[in-house]
């Protein structure tokens, strides 16, 4: 990459955006093995639960360092099977934090289970204190959903061993989280049970859509997999409730089994990027959460925070430059579920994060122009 000055162009000058994520620029060679994967399955005539399905989930259970992968339709279907394999049901307070897009309180309330939010810290993630505090205060905990967001692991050692103390299951939430490690261990192995979503944009995306269960304990694996499929113990034999039709195809799985093999070097390039924002924006007051030296982050989104949110999005716009908030309302401020809140909770940091936020381009597919010119445009802004 040059430098960020080296550019010809001036602001608003740009015939082009740069733009959040862009799904056609897959590498060449990848497309071309991914077309033969599928067109290998269509030769097969099988299309669900066939080879390919077999394979990828013994390919991510190894890569994630676990024992068993289950694959689900999609993520939000991966943590309400996970959630109901650990014991989770209706009535049951499930703790989960409230700037992470509603996914997990989806998941919860589809099973009738309760929502308790606790706060976040710098990182954007959940809190250790607020965690800690929550659970002594509040009893009839069944389980805590650790969301790794933007693709940074949480405090999960310490995390864990709170919910160690008080009994309480830790499911991983790891659908930002691919391949994200701390301690020589990736996300998904530190929990009982952990979640993953293969939708198109994830660091590890289908060409469609896609989740994954996984665990080490074999009588979880067994739970998820019998919620997957309407809650069979043999066909058409229902001994589970709350069985659903969830099932990762043949076709997915084949494209996710070609993907996987590039993930890690997928993962080092976004961090590359957001390094070079970084180093660019040091000598103003933009606040970057994420560390992208570290291998506990693999930058599957570039979080901003910058002194003037409005101001910063129309300079960056300036620039053809695409930004995004995610998220931009909290969980419990969704109108739908306004009224099943007797008050508002208390959550200062969770309020302020959502208030500054911003999303700029990271993507491995982006060019080093366009990186330069995100670069450029970050350091013209004023201090």
């Amino acid at each position: 990459m040059s430098r960020a000055g080296d550019l010809p162009k001036e602001r608003g000058s740009f015939e082009e955006t740069v733009p959040l994520s862009d799904l056609r620029r897959l590498d060449r060679h990848v497309l071309e093995t991914i077309r033969q994967a599928v067109s290998s399955v269509i030769d097969s005539g099988w299309y669900v639960h066939g080879v390919e399905h077999e394979a990828f989930q013994k390919e991510f259970a190894a890569y994630c360092g676990a024992d068993l992968c289950i694959g689900v339709a999609n993520g939000t279907d991966a943590i309400e099977i996970a959630l109901r394999s650990v014991g989770v049901r209706p009535g049951d307070q499930v703790v989960t934090v409230a700037n992470a897009g509603f996914y997990t309180s989806t998941a919860a309330r589809a099973i009738g289970a309760v929502p308790v939010y606790v706060d976040i810290d710098a990182t954007l993630n959940m809190s250790v204190e607020s965690l800690d505090r929550t659970l002594r205060e509040t009893p009839g905990v069944k389980a805590v959903v650790l969301t790794h967001l933007y693709g940074q692991l949480a405090n999960v050692t310490e995390i864990k061993g709170i919910t160690d103390r008080h009994g309480i299951v830790l499911v991983e939430d790891c659908a930002q989280a691919h391949g994200a490690v701390f301690d020589g261990r990736k996300a998904g192995s530190f929990g009982q049970v952990a979640s993953f979503s293969f939708y198109p944009t994830k660091n590890l995306g289908c060409m469609g859509d896609g989740g994954a269960v996984v665990t080490s304990d074999p009588e979880i694996a067994e739970r998820a997999k019998r919620y997957s499929q309407y809650g069979w113990g043999k066909k058409y034999e229902v001994i589970e409730a709350g069985g659903r039709n969830s099932r990762l195809d043949e076709m997915q799985a084949a494209v996710l089994r070609v993907k996987l093999r590039s993930l890690d070097a997928w993962n080092a390039r976004r961090r590359q990027i957001v390094k070079a924002y970084v180093e660019a924006s040091a000598a103003n007051r933009i606040v970057w959460p994420h560390d992208p030296a570290s291998s506990s982050y693999v930058g599957h989104l570039c979080i901003a925070i910058p002194p003037d949110r409005d101001a910063f999005v129309e300079h960056m716009r300036s620039y053809g430059i695409a930004t995004a908030v995610h998220y931009p309302i909290s969980d419990f401020d969704q109108p739908a579920y306004l009224a099943q809140f007797e008050r508002r909770p208390e959550l200062p940091m969770t309020d302020q994060a959502i208030r500054t936020i911003v999303t700029l381009p990271c993507f491995p597919e982006l060019t080093d122009q366009e990186v330069d010119r995100v670069c450029q445009a970050l350091a013209k802004i004023s201090s």
